[in-house]
């Protein structure tokens, strides 16, 4: 499958776009800025995903480790007096033992079972919290959740600090990610993803990769729980039940898996369509699932696709396209 590969462009591109995160804040209404940081988290999200789907299948339990994340982290700073940067982590960690735990118990489950399953597994946890007050606050949830400390004088309670923070983290992560699919473990994932049977005799461990895939996807998925929920102070079951699922769905197959940018573009474009679309929110279901199906339809590799055409244009005919496969 071909990738996006725009050299020096991209390069500066990428430096650009860093740069004008780095700026926003300061000339944004705060507001944006707090849209900014939720929209850092679907970024995460939308990238752990793809991470897992792209070497298993289409889950539908990617949210609910997202509040396995946030509840630890929560949970743990609240009642524990554990630091929020350490609580953090940790409700990462929680997220990945549980997504471990799901992907064994279904490691060989294939279509529409595994899909119904998924969602079955998702929907008990997700009802556990809402029906046992103690711990989990119930249907009302937790409230006075710490907010992040004061660190070398800087408060990172407050929405600048925190904003940068959150861009730090994304940052890190996207990087991680990134370098993990140029890696031999990458590799790996790429060969299991085209062909199961011919990865596995070469000798490449489908379910230890599996596994794998799934710890480091939830892992992610968990820290960017433990980030919204320390932004808010509170966390509210009803942000990880199913519709916020498909829309994190919709929005990865609409950026595309194909290359590391998919969901990207994904996030970037259907998050700030989430946004405007705020006047029209029963709507919004509707229009987001239209989108899944045309883009299904006309443009089965997703925005990203369409963007690699694009540059393609633009190289000079000297320059040979790259291309890699999945």
């Amino acid at each position: 499958m071909s990738r996006i590969n725009t050299g020096r462009f991209g390069i500066g591109a990428i430096a650009a776009v860093v740069l004008g995160l780095c700026i926003f804040p300061f000339f944004a209404r705060p507001y944006l800025v707090e849209v900014a940081m939720i929209y850092f988290i679907w970024i995460i999200l939308a990238q752990s995903y793809r991470l897992i789907v792209t070497i298993h299948d289409w889950q539908l339990y990617h949210i609910v480790l997202y509040g396995v994340g946030a509840y630890a982290s929560g949970m743990l700073a609240k009642n524990l007096g554990v630091p929020v940067f350490v609580a953090i982590p940790l409700g990462g960690v929680m997220a990945a033992l549980i997504g471990v735990l799901i992907t064994l118990v279904l490691l060989r489950s294939t279509g529409w079972g595994f899909y119904i399953a998924t969602y079955g597994l998702a929907e008990l946890i997700r009802l556990t919290w809402l029906k046992f007050r103690n711990p989990f606050g119930g249907s009302t949830g937790i409230i006075s959740i710490p907010y992040p400390p004061v660190v070398g004088g800087i408060d990172f309670g407050a929405s600048i600090p925190y904003y940068f923070f959150n861009l730090g983290v994304v940052l890190v992560i996207l990087y991680m990610l990134y370098r993990l699919e140029k890696s031999q473990i990458g590799d790996a994932f790429k060969a299991i993803s085209m062909d199961p049977e011919l990865a596995a005799s070469t000798g490449i461990s489908i379910p230890r990769n599996r596994l794998l895939a799934c710890a480091i996807g939830s892992f992610f998925a968990g820290i960017a729980g433990g980030l919204i929920v320390h932004r808010l102070g509170a966390v509210d079951p009803k942000l990880f039940n199913i519709t916020t699922m498909l829309y994190l769905l919709i929005w990865v197959v609409v950026g595309g898996t194909n290359t590391f940018w998919g969901p990207i573009i994904g996030v970037s474009v259907m998050y700030t369509l989430f946004e405007l679309s705020r006047p029209l929110i029963q709507l919004r279901p509707a229009f987001f699932g239209l989108s899944m199906v045309l883009v299904l339809l006309f443009m089965p590799g997703g925005l990203e696709s369409l963007i690699a055409k694009f540059i393609g244009r633009w190289r000079k005919p000297n320059e040979l396209p790259a291309a890699e496969t999945k």
